[in-house]
């Protein structure tokens, strides 16, 4: 999967896509390189990240219309609105409803979110960063209804090996990480069986250090990992 912008700037990487535009060329690329799947974060007009009904309907709109049958996600991340009674009203009130969200265990109200997403017939990936949440998803009644979990970790590979154990067996794992421990996190996972996760939201280098031109050459490397 190739998560594309997440909440990073231009100052931070001239190749983060912003715009559906932006988005959408992006997303080919990605395809093209092999990701099978995007993750997004729709912004407003001054580039901030939203979940409103506007943005998120022309990213989604967008990146389909680009890239035909490749799966779509879309943030419910605190870090857009800290409030999860505003950010569940957002996907309802979606109108070009991604293929999927994200929603991360570590955040208060995330199991509103989750009920939101299925009322409105969107999967959820749900976020696992620590072994505490990864149990606290077991127990609830979510457990078997979502498309995958997402083990994402900042400390490197023994943590999130230490999140997947705690997963149910039948739920589908996708690993990333952050910055560059993304180069420790990817082989593990691949070594294990699992989908990983790619791209200029979670690292802007590759293995070597230098820096990457793009998502794409994110992807391609991350690929190449695998032999």
């Amino acid at each position: 999967m190739a998560c594309l912008n997440g909440g990073r700037t231009r100052s931070e990487h001239p190749a983060v896509p912003v715009t559906p535009a932006e988005l959408a060329a992006d997303a080919a690329a990605v395809r093209r390189a092999g990701a099978f799947a995007v993750h997004a974060h729709a912004r407003d007009a001054r580039g901030r990240q939203t979940m409103a009904a506007a943005a998120c309907d022309a990213t989604v709109q967008a990146i389909r219309a680009a890239s035909p049958g490749l799966p779509i996600g879309l943030t419910t991340s605190s870090d857009v609105d800290p409030d999860p009674f505003a950010r569940a009203a957002a996907v309802r009130a979606w109108r070009r409803a991604p293929d999927f969200v994200s929603v991360n265990v570590s955040e208060l109200g995330w199991a509103g979110i989750v009920r939101a997403a299925q009322h409105a017939g969107i999967a959820v990936e749900i976020g696992l960063s620590t072994p505490d949440a990864a149990d606290e998803f077991a127990r609830s009644p979510f457990a078997h209804a979502v498309a995958r979990a997402l083990v994402e970790v900042e400390a490197g590979a023994d943590e999130a090996a230490a999140i997947s154990q705690r997963i149910p067996r039948e739920v589908r794992q996708l690993w990333h990480g952050y910055g560059e421990r993304t180069w420790e996190v990817l082989p593990r996972a691949i070594e294990a069986g699992h989908a990983v996760r790619v791209g200029l939201e979670d690292v802007l280098v590759l293995p070597d250090g230098s820096p990457a031109q793009d998502n794409a050459e994110l992807v391609a490397v991350a690929l190449a990992l695998g032999g």
